[in-house]
């Protein structure tokens, strides 16, 4: 199977046209939100700018600032389950294109890429520094006072970040299917 080559912001066809094991690389608009940013949205706040279409990144980017612009030093994902509690209210307010981070998310974030049209990327832990190197520049950057810098919300221009798609808007998840199988296994294992 080919890679696929998408840009942010994401239109209906091509999320409709991805599927669970699409490898891509992302070019185009992402923006960063780990607890912080998830916890504000979750409370009724709204964003400063459209993300519809967008990628929301998990991820804590180690940023330094040199000569009056944001260097990206690190941009490893963060793990996505985190955000469970507030994803699927997060994904019908803003209707963003994708989630992007590590671990996969619930049953609840499922639902809701399937009812708006979202899918979760999966990016490699422990990558952040060939990550960072996708990362061609920072676009603008919210909350940065009120969260700090791993928290703020960043919004980065990024250049063929590679991904897996591993849940997708047609109600699969690779997550859940390695749940099911590792609990089966284990259930066949114990009763040995």
């Amino acid at each position: 199977m080919a890679v696929k080559h998408i840009t942010s912001p994401l239109e209906g066809d091509i999320i409709k046209d991805l599927e669970v094991g699409n490898e891509i690389f992302l070019s185009g608009r992402i923006l960063t939100a780990r607890d912080q940013v998830h916890k504000y949205l979750a409370s009724g706040e709204d964003l400063p700018i459209d993300i519809r279409g967008c990628v929301i990144y998990h991820c804590g980017p180690v940023i330094v600032k040199e000569k009056g612009s944001w260097r990206i030093v690190a941009a490893g994902p963060t793990t996505s389950i985190r955000e469970e509690p507030f994803e699927a209210d997060i994904i019908e307010r803003f209707q963003p294109g994708a989630i992007m981070g590590k671990g996969g998310m619930g049953e609840s974030t499922l639902k809701a890429m399937k009812r708006h049209g979202c899918v979760y990327l999966s990016v490699t832990g422990g990558a952040a520094l060939s990550l960072a190197r996708c990362i061609k520049r920072v676009e603008d950057v919210y909350m940065l006072e009120e969260f700090g810098v791993p928290e703020a919300m960043w919004v980065l221009s990024v250049e063929n970040l590679p991904a897996l798609v591993s849940m997708d808007a047609h109600d699969r998840s690779i997550h859940k299917k390695i749940k099911r199988l590792s609990s089966k296994r284990l259930h066949d294992l114990i009763n040995l």
